[in-house]
């Protein structure tokens, strides 16, 4: 019944899985296709253009800022990152759900820009499994896992802004609920309005 595609945003701190759980969504969702960011940095050895990001120019990237080509972006040291529109706008109209795991900060801006957005907040079980599993990954130092340990103290505070909250304790329920979430969405009356005229 549905013709447009759902825009999902996902966030979360580091170390609560949202990284696992959109790499399941994409898996098993063949219709949810993941968002394809822009960036000025070179690309990296086995990145591929329009696969991992697209690459551009400093200059490309600021023209398309000029034009408002983006829903977000950031400037990270010496380089932009940004959500292209107009990748995302045509995966939507063409019917495909569009899956973007992104920070809080560009989230925020999407949610200015895409109020018919799906955002949704994906929260470890507690902050003592928060910080195991942070220490669990082997690759943070002690000050590293401090610093990430605060970030996720002060993204958690931003739980509010979401439209819905998922706590990843067991990694197949997290799943489930995200998509009863999506199937929701996807049944709300303003997305299928349009259909439900033209059928009675």
């Amino acid at each position: 019944m549905r013709k447009k595609g759902l825009l999902i945003v996902i966030s979360g701190p580091s170390g609560a899985g949202k990284g696992t759980i959109c790499k399941r969504l994409l898996e098993s969702n063949a219709n949810i296709k993941a968002s394809v960011s822009a960036t000025t940095r070179g690309p990296r050895v086995g990145e591929v253009e329009g696969k991992n990001y697209f690459f551009l120019s400093k200059e490309a990237f600021e023209e398309m800022l000029e034009q408002d080509a983006f829903l977000e972006y950031a400037k990270v040291y010496d380089n932009y990152y940004g959500t292209p529109k107009k990748y995302v706008i045509e995966n939507l109209d063409s019917g495909n759900d569009v899956l973007l795991e992104i920070d809080i900060a560009g989230a925020l801006q999407i949610k200015e820009k895409f109020k018919e957005g799906v955002f949704v907040f994906i929260l470890p079980p507690s902050m003592e499994e928060l910080k195991k599993r942070i220490v669990g990954r082997g690759t943070e130092s002690e000050a590293d896992i401090i610093k990430r340990y605060g970030a996720a103290m002060e993204e958690i505070n931003q739980v509010i802004q979401y439209d819905y909250a998922v706590i990843n304790d067991n990694l197949d329920r997290a799943l489930e609920d995200v998509e009863a979430i999506l199937k929701a969405e996807g049944c709300r009356v303003n997305r299928v309005y349009q259909d439900i005229q033209s059928r009675f």
